[in-house]
């Protein structure tokens, strides 16, 4: 029996390494004949810079940045040799077939995220993606010829904004004043946009998932807002702001104003809609470029049983992301498939599919979270019993 096991993270409990390594350690246990294939999973928030670095023979590099409400956090560069990366993801970021030099995966969740702040600091007037744009300059200035940009998980609604101050450009008041960084609760003072990418900065590939638009009823500010601490009250202020925002960014680079209405542009709080703007950035399928890196659809065709998780498994995980998308491809090759996680709340499950809540019920958050690693080990074993 060959598995592969691919696991994404359980939120604020176990990276998604971790969860794997728990999952194999508990099937070595029972299935000693089983050959597996460890292979974490990333959506493009916490661990993508890691798991792509990684996978591909490459290291890791700190910077200290400024965090997502200023202070300073030390976030990670992966640095993955472009000979390493496979073909099939070369060619989704468009890198050719030299192999040469080094691309550079930056993790938006590192510099920008949410699980930097306490709940009661997460607030989308006062978070700033400044640190996001500090790491892609260093990315530039290490030497990397290609920017891979992971999304998700970020605590902010700046339209990208922040990072365009470290990449080149000022926002300035109706009086000349700076504001540094440009954080919505300021942005009732900005009048005018000066400046424009470093020429050093490389082409920068956006790995996304979502397909909200910037505005309206399913734009950043009323899908993702409330999540990073938006209240209800001020959704529209935030909107109407970030629209007149938008339009001053693509006035200022010459892009028309319907980028905002792209599928996509809305993520990380408009981040991918400003990047397209002002850096020119192109939005890719997260999954299919993750899967093309680790080489998934092979892993797949190897495979006899799939098992994979996270820490909430619901319909949204089915639309087309993580675990969600590696199940559908795994049932379309007729795999068997497992899928473990704290949580599991799917109106419909596919056809061929099994399901594994991890946390007991009744168990209170701070519990499940603490007991993630016992109970998952626990689950796994119940579900692959010695002679089972």
């Amino acid at each position: 029996m060959r598995v592969l096991i691919a696991f994404d993270k359980f939120k604020d409990s176990l990276a998604a390494r971790q969860a794997g390594e728990l999952a194999a350690r508990a099937l070595r246990g029972s299935h000693g004949d089983w050959k597996l294939d460890p292979s974490p999973l990333s959506d493009g928030g916490e661990g993508f810079a890691e798991i792509l670095a990684q996978a591909a023979g490459g290291r890791l590099q700190r910077f200290p940045v400024t965090g997502p409400r200023g202070g300073t956090v030390e976030a990670a560069i992966g640095l993955a040799p472009v000979g390493r990366i496979p073909a099939a993801a070369r060619d989704l970021l468009g890198l050719g077939g030299d192999g040469k030099g080094e691309a550079a995966v930056v993790e938006m969740a590192a510099a920008s995220g949410l699980q930097l702040l306490l709940p009661e600091l997460r607030d989308p007037w006062q978070t700033t993606t400044h640190g996001t744009g500090q790491l892609i300059r260093a990315a530039a200035e290490l030497g990397a010829r290609i920017i891979v940009l992971g999304v998700g998980g970020s605590a902010t609604s700046d339209l990208g904004l922040g990072a365009l101050g470290a990449l080149g450009y000022e926002f300035l008041t109706s009086t000349g004043d700076k504001l540094r960084p440009p954080i919505p609760a300021r942005w009732t003072r900005l009048a005018r946009i000066e400046g424009e990418v470093f020429a050093s900065i490389p082409p920068i590939r956006i790995a996304c998932d979502v397909d909200n638009p910037l505005l309206g009823p399913n734009g950043a500010a009323a899908v993702y807002g409330p999540q990073k601490g938006l209240k209800r009250e001020d959704a529209g202020r935030l909107e109407s702001e970030g629209a007149r925002m938008a339009g001053l960014l693509c006035a200022h680079c010459g892009k028309p104003p319907g980028l905002a209405g792209e599928p996509g542009a809305g993520a990380a709080g408009g981040t991918a809609f400003g990047l397209m703007a002002g850096a020119n950035a192109r939005l890719l399928p997260g999954f299919d470029m993750v899967a093309a890196w680790l080489g998934l659809d092979a892993r797949l065709a190897a495979a006899d049983l799939v098992i994979t998780g996270e820490g909430r498994f619901d319909d949204s995980s089915l639309s087309g992301k993580g675990p969600g998308a590696l199940v559908r491809r795994a049932l379309a090759l007729g795999k068997q498939v497992h899928v473990f996680a704290g949580q599991i709340a799917v109106s419909e499950a596919p056809a061929g599919l099994r399901l594994h809540p991890v946390t007991p019920a009744g168990t209170p958050l701070e519990a499940a979270l603490r007991e993630a690693p016992r109970n998952l080990a626990a689950a796994i074993q119940a579900a692959f019993p010695v002679g089972g």
